[in-house]
């Protein structure tokens, strides 16, 4: 976040002490709890926008309060977002309840007994730094196709959802500073899903077809990990049917 910061004033695009805003997607709200330790250490931080996929426990919380993991689980195009439970929110909440550590405890206990818990009005407005928004799977895959269109450059499953959420929150007057995209991965993770995205048939398409693909339209050459990968000798080939799991390991661990 420093170092974003610090690359804005260095390229003439922000002022020295003036406020940015940091749109982040969100599942396990480790990455945006950084940037609210920024603020807190004097980082120059307008709003922090949590981003949200169709798991958007987070973005409910931030409504009204309440954090709620009694919900259908929904599997998305964005993984590292698909979670109910948010293990870093509780060190966030931490400051909201006046840092105490019993009255936390409670609440934590309150999440795994009854699947729930409730913020006051008193503690909710230590969240004033914050904003929310969530983003369907059909509007990450556009987020994906428009920033593309516009400028050539190809974002994963998960910026698109940080991308679209300040699209939105700016577009309502929300979101009005400077602001920067958090991006959390490589397109090359997720290929099938980019490229479908950008309206290529990947279904058809080998693994080694897909990456080719996306290396001719994003002109990015392949992460150092994938290189190795395609390189490397494949040392195991075995095939398992689901049920036959348990079994198998049982079997490696005699």
């Amino acid at each position: 976040y420093f170092y974003a910061y610090a690359q804005l004033v260095k390229q003439g695009k922000i002022d020295a002490g003036s406020e940015i805003d940091f749109s982040v997607p969100t599942g396990n709200f480790g990455n945006i709890l950084a940037g609210y330790y920024a603020k807190r250490s004097g980082l120059p931080i307008g709003k922090l926008l949590c981003a949200s996929n169709d798991n958007k426990v987070l973005y409910d919380f931030f409504q009204d309060g309440e954090y709620n993991r009694q919900r259908d689980f929904i599997l998305t195009i964005s993984p590292s977002m698909d979670i109910l439970v948010s293990s870093n929110l509780e060190r966030l909440v931490y400051h909201a309840v006046n840092e105490d550590s019993e009255r936390l405890r409670d609440l934590m206990e309150q999440l795994d007994t009854k699947g729930h818990y409730t913020l006051t009005d008193e503690d909710q407005a230590h969240f004033s730094s914050f904003l929310s928004d969530y983003v369907t799977e059909a509007q990450t895959k556009e987020e994906i196709n428009i920033v593309y269109r516009k400028t050539g450059y190809i974002m994963d499953t998960h910026t698109a959802v940080a991308s679209r959420a300040w699209r939105n929150l700016n577009q309502e007057g929300l979101s009005t500073n400077p602001a920067v995209i958090v991006s959390t991965a490589s397109p090359y993770k997720f290929p099938e899903a980019v490229l479908g995205a950008l309206g290529v048939e990947a279904e058809t398409l080998t693994d080694q077809e897909m990456l080719d693909k996306l290396n001719e339209l994003s002109n990015i050459p392949y992460p150092p990990a994938i290189e190795g990968l395609l390189e490397a000798e494949r040392l195991h080939d075995t095939a398992i049917e689901v049920s036959d799991m348990r079994e198998f390991v049982r079997n490696i661990a005699k």
